[in-house]
């Protein structure tokens, strides 16, 4: 007996005592030399092999996957990632949600208190905006002053202005921002209140 059938009876033998569940494939490798395992290396992966039966005779072959094959699978298996993600942070939401309110007057309480804080800030930017815009108004017309009397704007009050239209400026894009807050802390709290609804029916 050759040492290459020898190696194939010792493998056989090996895979009688095995489990029955277990598969046994052969591969070769760069060099040439084969290989038998119930598990292929993940550095094989890119090679040809074959599944073998109890007997070491071939049953099924099997070639690697082709790039797109290979692209295929890597998105299926992201996606399955994102989906589970998403199932997990779901499961955390409705948790965090049943543990945190006890009934639907408790979120409807703490959406008006988010609302208060940020209609707060909003009061606050709108009082800088009036101020803002008023000393703005008197520089214009201090430098319109200027202008009319055919004499050249000074320096410093040309930097004045530049500061308070940028100051204006900033405020407004503040109050933007302020605004989308309030219309997502809304959105939020409606979105809670009819899961909450749906989870315990109340």
């Amino acid at each position: 007996m050759n040492s290459s059938r020898l190696l194939v009876t010792l493998i056989v033998g090996l895979a009688f005592s095995a489990p029955v569940a277990a598969k046994l494939y052969k591969w070769v490798d760069d060099q040439g030399v084969t290989h038998y395992g119930e598990t292929v290396p993940p550095e094989y992966a890119d090679k040809d092999r074959a599944e073998l039966n109890k007997a070491g005779r071939v049953i099924k072959k099997e070639s690697p996957p082709t790039p797109e094959e290979r692209r295929a699978r890597k998105e299926a298996d992201e996606k399955k990632r994102e989906e589970e993600k998403a199932a997990t942070e779901k499961r955390r939401y409705d948790q965090t949600l049943t543990n945190t309110y006890s009934n639907v007057k408790e979120i409807d309480l703490a959406r008006g208190r988010s609302l208060q804080q940020v209609d707060a800030r909003i009061d606050s930017i709108n009082s800088q905006l009036r101020m803002s815009g008023g000393n703005l108004t008197g520089l214009q017309d201090e430098a319109d002053g200027y202008t009319k009397a055919n004499k050249p704007i000074p320096a410093s009050l040309q930097e004045d202005l530049q500061e308070t239209q940028s100051r204006l400026d900033r405020l407004q894009q503040t109050m933007e921002k302020l605004k989308e807050e309030r219309t997502s802390v809304e959105a939020r709290y409606d979105s809670d209140k009819a899961r909450y609804k749906e989870l315990t029916g109340k």
